[in-house]
């Protein structure tokens, strides 16, 4: 279904809100194979130049444009590709003014704050025939293709349960959109889609390796329960789910903004299990990418790969399918069901929005 149309295709983006994810992205971007950046666009036009004036020196040596506002960089003709990294509740809407001014959409995590606001996404993406994906960058690093090789190859056996976490701990701040209701705060939206999309895709990975045929990328959940802790605000400061796949595979994950947790992801067989050491950003000297597999009387392995930039993979992603409309590594079936089990852990442990 998805075979890169063109693998060197080359793409103009704009970023579209200068904060501190879209300055991890721009650094990524610049060292991209297949991208450049040509423009930013904030509602305060000083703080948009200030971005584009760091990014053009760090950059590749192009002029990058500020605009002083979303609608100029929407109207940007130079711009393919619009990097949406506004706060959660403002994805939809941007997206989609986007969408509408024929623009590509890389939207960063999460898509929206629930499926049914996604699914307005979508809409505008397919009405008008642009590309839209998700902006969930581990899933486009070698690092998680190769787990799910060896997990759908059968080397620990039949998957019985997967562990993951992607947890921080910050300072409790009313004013901070993290904790703010109106903004979608809480950690199951900030930082949840992360180990829900792991369990998702080793279960993926799982099926593959029990019925054999086409790759499967993902897994939907039969159960979902959960639990956590709520801020005075309302929002989860702290959340623990498990989840129930077909086939027998349970998955425990947890997330959080107010708790310090180890990064986990390990995957538990009958023949033995893989220890991801550090899923969700495996660029880093301290934690190398690879996996260690652990098998029953056997010594342990390491399973080496590629380490390209992360965000550098993402942007080369976008482009090697950005004629096909979806990609891969975050498709728009993959994104409705991760929203849905947010959805479904977000009541489990009493998260409502006052926009709902």
């Amino acid at each position: 279904m998805f075979t890169p149309a063109d693998p060197n295709r080359q793409l103009c983006w704009g970023i579209l809100g200068p904060g501190a994810i879209a300055r991890s992205f721009a650094t990524g971007l610049a060292q991209s194979r297949s991208g450049t950046l040509v423009a930013v666009g904030s509602r305060d036009h000083g703080r948009a130049a200030a971005f584009a004036d760091e990014q053009a020196a760090a950059g590749k040596g192009q002029q990058v444009r500020a605009h002083g506002s979303y609608e100029a960089l929407l109207a940007d003709a130079e711009v393919d590709v619009v990097y949406v990294a506004t706060p959660h509740t403002e994805h939809a809407r941007w997206a989609i003014a986007a969408a509408e001014a024929g623009k590509h959409l890389l939207i960063e995590k999460p898509m929206a704050p629930s499926l049914a606001i996604a699914e307005t996404v979508f809409a505008a993406a397919e009405h008008a025939d642009v590309f839209c994906m998700e902006a969930l960058m581990y899933r486009c690093h070698p690092q998680t293709a190769k787990l799910h090789e060896v997990v759908a190859d059968g080397a620990i056996g039949r998957v019985v349960s997967v562990e993951t976490v992607f947890s921080f701990r910050s300072d409790h701040d009313p004013s901070s959109r993290l904790y703010d209701p109106e903004r979608a705060g809480g950690g199951i939206l900030d930082v949840g889609g992360y180990p829900v999309s792991m369990a998702r895709l080793v279960a993926g990975a799982a099926q593959t390796q029990r019925e054999g045929g086409e790759a499967r990328w993902f897994a939907e959940p039969v159960g979902v329960v959960g639990g956590g802790h709520l801020t005075p605000e309302g929002v989860d400061d702290w959340a623990v789910a498990s989840l129930q796949f077909e086939g027998g595979m349970n998955a425990h994950v947890a997330t959080g903004m107010g708790l310090g947790m180890e990064h986990i992801c390990r995957v538990y067989g009958t023949g033995g299990f893989i220890d991801v050491p550090n899923p969700w950003n495996p660029c880093h000297e301290w934690s190398p990418a690879g996996l260690v597999l652990h098998r029953t009387h056997r010594d342990d392995e390491q399973i080496a790969v590629d380490t390209p930039q992360l965000y550098a993979a993402e942007v080369d992603h976008v482009a090697a399918y950005v004629d096909q409309r979806q990609a891969p590594a975050m498709s728009w079936d993959d994104t409705r069901g991760n929203l849905a089990v947010l959805d479904q852990w977000r009541e489990r442990v009493g998260v409502r929005y006052p926009f709902e």
